[in-house]
């Protein structure tokens, strides 16, 4: 079963064409990893799965319900999309505990006691409980990132989509956001993931998506990316990344 469906997606900014034609699909279950340089339009291309990214042509489905249909009810679907970006987007006056409750609460219109039930065990998940009434800015970066992956688990996603999750981490913290990641990738999430981290991807990828210039350059298997690029392109990006 198809949970994302990506055709022909256009987008400008002013003049300047910044995703060309991206056509691709993501099957319920599957982890797909998008790659390439900075500036390719990887980020955009995700964003626009939960139009936080708006586009002018294509079209874009999520379990069938269209993205870009002005009738969509877009916060419904963001619920049902959970994201993680860099910069953890944690509220910093709230406890960690508080925020993992809020958007259930809002959003989800769950009873506070039901959000806080459901906020600690995904906390517990990502291996944090004891830090429950702690606020953000007494974390470490991994940390913080580890408990926005819990807030978007706690919204019960169809999907998930990651923006460079590690990318504002230290070296050392990077593992301990990675393992999280594995573990969801293991027991069935629908993934789409934006890293340089090549070592997620032959883990647990099914699929990688490299991108240049706005375009899906190759679509392919895990394992024949990673064996036999097919575009000069993606060897030359793969032989930097992997030679260090």
């Amino acid at each position: 079963m198809v949970a994302i469906d990506i055709q022909n997606i256009n987008k400008w900014y002013g003049s300047f064409q910044v995703l060309k034609d991206c056509t691709t699909q993501v099957a319920k279950g599957e982890v797909v990893v998008v790659c390439g340089p900075s500036g390719s339009g990887k980020s955009t291309l995700i964003k626009t799965v939960n139009a936080l990214e708006p586009f002018q042509k294509g079209k874009i489905t999520v379990e069938g319900v269209s993205v870009g249909d002005p009738s969509t009810n877009l916060s419904k679907l963001r619920a049902r999309i959970g994201m993680v970006f860099q910069n953890f987007e944690l509220f910093p006056h709230l406890s960690i505990e508080r925020n993992l409750a809020l958007a259930q609460m809002i959003v989800l219109k769950r009873p506070e006691g039901e959000a806080m039930e459901r906020g600690l065990k995904l906390l517990d998940r990502v291996g944090l409980l004891a830090h429950k009434n702690k606020f953000p800015g007494q974390l470490s970066g991994g940390q913080q990132q580890r408990v926005a992956i819990a807030r978007a688990l706690s919204m019960d996603p169809i999907a998930m989509l990651f923006d460079e999750p590690t990318s504002a981490l230290d070296p050392e913290m990077i593992n301990e956001v990675l393992d999280v990641m594995v573990g969801l990738a293991q027991e069935g999430m629908t993934m789409m993931v934006v890293t340089h981290e090549m070592g997620f991807a032959r883990k647990v990828a099914n699929r990688v998506i490299f991108m240049d210039q706005g375009e899906i350059v190759e679509d392919a298997a895990k394992d024949d990316f990673f064996g036999s690029p097919r575009s000069d392109r993606a060897q030359q990006f793969l032989w930097k990344i992997l030679s260090h």
